[in-house]
């Protein structure tokens, strides 16, 4: 009912609506059976009235003639008191053709408002008016009274209008109080129809605003649900079991012959007799949702406890993060240990603050939109609460959280693993110093022995008492100084590399390691008979530590010349060692070529493993392809390589380049 406010309760549109209907329906009867009733009344009174005139016209004809009108006052007396015509009849009278009364039921002088009344029309067997006679009305009935074909008078009888009107009221109490009883019958009877349809719609509804309020218990009581359902449900007692009634969604594979062998036919729960009317059939389809609910319920309880405790008992700090603005929206109990923070100190906090790196890791990875569903950060590095860094391998991934894109972050603390890698490394430095100190000693020597010439020169002039020139004294001190500058340099390359690394990654141009590395090893090369051939890019800048990409370098550079110096295999091919780097597509590479004697098929596959060589034993440790191979990953670079054998070996390194050269470092 569209014309109802909204606010108006169903049983009220249906109780109002109905009434208003049965009322509407009732008036109508009402007024439509009134005027039925009355007409046909009238009509019957004065049919009756016509018929006692005409029964007194025919008899009164007679005595016009016989001018009797003794007879003629008897004959219209008797006819006025028959019966019940006493009460009907005010009057009855007859007069001639000239209006002459010839007689009448007065018992007082005839009234004159009387005379020359209901003129009979020609050719009409009776007349009919209303007429007021004495303060009083009436229904004139005039008919005419023949002898053959003449007209000898008329007779009027006056029916009373009052009594006429009485039995018209009686006739209107009656069937009104007729009306009021159908009307009252049909208020019951509506009122307990509303009732009927509106009371298992309430409790619907307080069953509905209940569960919205998360109480399931309430919705049981209304209802009639079974408070049973551990006892009788499978299903619902053990949560691996599928429901055969309401998971419809199960695949045909899923659990399994055991599982549905266990499951129910036929649930006690399950309501769909479909019988009664649709307000019954929808209790029964409100009661299978609500036992749906509960089921799942507790079975969403329980898988958000048991995912709750896989997150709390991760031996991993993971965070939940959201994606829109990097903020931590949950924490597990071990990222509270490991960084220092308590739980409501995490929760909502940056994770940005946890990474100072701001170029990378999961920021980055929610920066980008483009990036994958899943992602590894190897040694990013974070902060505890108390500033001290620690080293993580972290784990992304994109999920659903409470309705909102967010990440979840894994990361485990390798801080010991990657302090242990910067020792191992430190020492392979250490080791490859001890190795070049022999190509070290002689590349200080060089300068040395021109520093001895040049005071010697000096000290045997002094001797002889001469002075030196001053193109000589300028020559021999310049000489002089210039060896002091190389051979500091020199200590002061060895120191540079000997240092250890500084976690943070700075802006190296790759070429920058690989002419170190000749800077103590070259003249050694070059006493080999190797040549040393570099064509390197004009600048190749990528985020590294530099010290650690020379020890890359002299690992590399140290196997070329063992490959190319090894007795085992003499060839007249000459020494050469190539380096070539390039910057291009976003990508810095390398290639160092030898043409030694190749690396056997057999062990192609392990060179990179960690103490394998193919060194005499006493020479080696195979550890430098291995560290090589780790630093290479750790920049985010990638190394091949190829070999033949009598051919020489070819490793390449390819790492991203550095995005913004201007940051880079001083």
């Amino acid at each position: 009912m569209l014309f109802l406010p909204q606010r108006v309760s169903l049983k009220l549109k249906m109780f109002g609506g109905t009434m208003a209907v049965v009322l509407l329906v009732s008036a109508v009867i009402a007024i439509l059976a009134r005027w039925i009733l009355v007409t046909s009344l009238n009509r019957e009174l004065e049919q009756r009235g016509v018929a006692i005139g005409q029964s007194i016209a025919e008899r009164a004809s007679g005595f016009i003639l016989d001018k009797d009108r003794p007879n003629l006052v008897s004959l219209v007396f008797d006819a006025a008191q028959l019966g019940e015509r006493k009460v009907l009849v005010s009057y009855i009278f007859i007069s001639d053709n000239d209006g002459r009364i010839l007689a009448n039921t007065f018992i007082r002088p005839f009234p004159a408002d009387l005379r020359g009344i209901n003129p009979l029309p020609e050719n009409k067997d009776y007349s009919i008016d209303l007429v007021d006679f004495d303060q009083s009305q009436a229904i004139d009935i005039a008919v005419p009274v023949r002898e053959g074909i003449y007209t000898l008078g008329a007779v009027h009888v006056g029916l009373s209008k009052s009594h006429i009107d009485s039995l018209v009221g009686k006739l209107r109490t009656t069937f009104l109080g007729f009306i009021t009883a159908v009307t009252v019958v049909m208020f019951l009877i509506v009122l307990r129809l509303s009732n009927a349809v509106a009371r298992p719609l309430s409790r619907l509804t307080q069953a509905a605003d209940a569960i919205s309020r998360g109480s399931l218990d309430a919705p049981e009581a209304m209802l009639g649900l079974s408070d049973d359902a551990i006892k009788h449900c499978q299903a619902y007692a053990d949560t691996d079991l599928p429901c055969w009634h309401f998971d419809q969604n199960r695949g045909e594979g899923e659990p399994t012959s055991q599982a549905a062998s266990r499951t129910c036919r036929e649930c006690r729960f399950y309501r769909k007799e479909g019988g009664g009317d649709e307000v019954a059939q929808l209790a029964e389809s409100f009661s299978n949702m609500i036992w749906s609910i509960r089921l799942y319920r507790r079975r969403l309880r329980e898988s958000e406890e048991k995912y709750r405790s896989l997150f709390d008992s991760n031996p991993d700090p993971v965070f939940v993060v959201e994606a829109a603005t990097g903020r931590i929206l949950d924490a597990n109990s071990q990222a509270e240990a490991v960084y220092g923070y308590g739980r409501k100190e995490l929760v909502g906090r940056d994770l940005a603050e946890l990474e100072p790196d701001a170029d990378g890791g999961v920021a980055a990875y929610l920066a980008d939109r483009d990036a994958p569903e899943r992602v590894l950060f190897p040694k990013l590095r974070h902060v505890r609460k108390d500033g001290e860094p620690l080293y993580v391998n972290v784990h992304a991934c994109r999920i659903a959280y409470r309705a909102r894109d967010a990440v979840i972050v894994s990361a485990t603390d390798i801080t010991e693993l990657v302090e242990k890698d910067a020792q191992l490394i430190q020492a392979s430095k250490m080791k490859t110093l001890g190795e070049m100190s022999a190509g070290i000693a002689h590349e200080l020597n060089q300068p040395l022995n021109a520093i001895k010439m040049g005071s010697d020169y000096l000290k045997m002039v002094a001797e002889t008492g001469g002075l030196p020139s001053p193109d000589a004294l300028a020559a021999v001190t310049g000489q002089v100084s210039e060896q002091v500058d190389r051979a500091a340099a020199i200590i002061g390359h060895l120191r540079d590399f000997g240092r250890k690394s500084e976690p943070k990654l700075e802006y190296v141009d790759i070429n920058e390691p690989i002419k170190g590395v000749f800077t103590i090893i070259g003249h050694e090369l070059a006493l080999q008979g190797i040549e040393v051939v570099l064509r390197l890019a004009a600048s190749a800048p990528i985020k590294a530590h530099a010290n650690r990409l020379e020890q890359v370098f002299f690992n590399l550079v140290v196997n070329a010349r063992d490959a190319m110096t090894d007795k085992a295999c003499q060839s007249e091919r000459p020494r050469r060692l190539t380096i070539v780097s390039a910057s291009a597509a976003g990508r810095v590479t390398v290639a160092v070529a030898d043409t030694g004697c190749g690396i056997p098929e057999a062990a192609r596959r392990k060179i990179f493993e960690p103490f394998f060589t193919t060194k005499q034993t006493g020479q080696g440790m195979g550890l430098g392809l291995a560290i090589t191979y780790g630093i290479v990953k750790d920049y985010g670079g990638e190394i091949e390589m190829e070999s033949a054998p009598d051919r020489g070996s070819v490793f390449r390194l390819t790492f991203p380049a550095a995005r913004d050269k201007s940051e880079r470092s001083p």
